[in-house]
């Protein structure tokens, strides 16, 4: 695997006119390596395009521009192999149980029954799901379900692990130790992560680095390097340096979230 497991170059989105509406700039250009087991977050103002970079990177929408490189292979407008999204909407399947939730990608793929049961166990067993494997989504908590989102999604082991606010429906303190919980899973898989967020809390919290984006035409405006110790978890919080984190990132942010507003109003 190269240095870069991960490399956007130029990357561009541009939503073409339609009747009545006028072309739109959503993003771009963009450039960004990530490194192999990097945890990287992106925050930015509503509107600016984080989204839409996760649907390029995911190959869920084709750039406009610029070239996406996935351990060296282009990405070309389809999910590759060896990545794996989790929205922020609760995308289990009500009918089924847990265990078969989890189960559902690998069936589909036409893995072998005994490897389906062998790798959902385990990533029932390190996602404090073992205990519910044979309840129903509705019988679980918020927080419980989406980390059958992210179970689903973990089974069939991604290399790299994209997210789009996948707690963004949980309060504060959930979402603290679901940051917890997320950062032993990514210790334990290996994979690289790509967080997109609207906290900066959360942010600071659980990234290596984090990408401060722009007002639409969403593009890079700083790369905030945390320096966090690979075995971190909230407590990070209550240290001084965790505050000098966020008022970086606010600084950052604050004049462009304002611009956001008026793009808006």
């Amino acid at each position: 695997m190269s240095a870069e497991h991960l490399c956007l170059t130029g990357v561009t989105r541009i939503y073409p006119a339609t009747e009545g509406h006028a072309a739109v700039h959503a993003l771009g250009p963009i450039d960004l390596s990530l490194k192999p087991g990097e945890f990287f977050s992106v925050v930015g103002p509503s509107g600016c395009g984080k989204s839409t970079l996760l649907d390029v990177i995911a190959g869920l929408a084709r750039q406009s521009a610029g070239t996406i490189l996935f351990e060296g292979k282009p990405v070309t407008g389809e999910v590759p192999d060896g990545i794996g999204v989790v929205f922020q909407e609760d995308a289990s399947f009500p009918w089924l149980t847990v265990f078969d939730n989890a189960a559902f990608a690998l069936r589909r793929a036409g893995v072998p029954d005994a490897e389906v049961r062998e790798r959902v166990r385990h990533t029932l067993a390190f996602t404090g799901l073992s205990s519910f494997a044979q309840a129903y989504p509705a019988q679980l908590s918020g927080g419980m379900r989406q980390r059958l989102c992210i179970a689903r999604t973990l089974v069939t082991r991604p290399r790299l692990l994209l997210l789009d606010e996948p707690f963004g429906a949980l309060d504060q303190q959930t979402r603290l130790l679901m940051g917890d919980e997320l950062l032993k899973l990514w210790r334990e898989t290996g994979a690289t992560v790509l967080l997109i967020t609207h906290s900066l809390d959360e942010a600071a919290l659980l990234s290596d680095r984090i990408g401060v984006m722009s007002a639409r035409p969403g593009v890079f405006i700083d790369l905030v390097e945390t320096g966090w110790a690979r075995e971190r978890d909230s407590r990070l919080a209550a240290e001084a340096g965790f505050g000098v984190v966020t008022g970086r990132l606010w600084a950052a942010l604050r004049d462009q979230s304002i611009k956001a507003l008026a793009m808006a109003s």
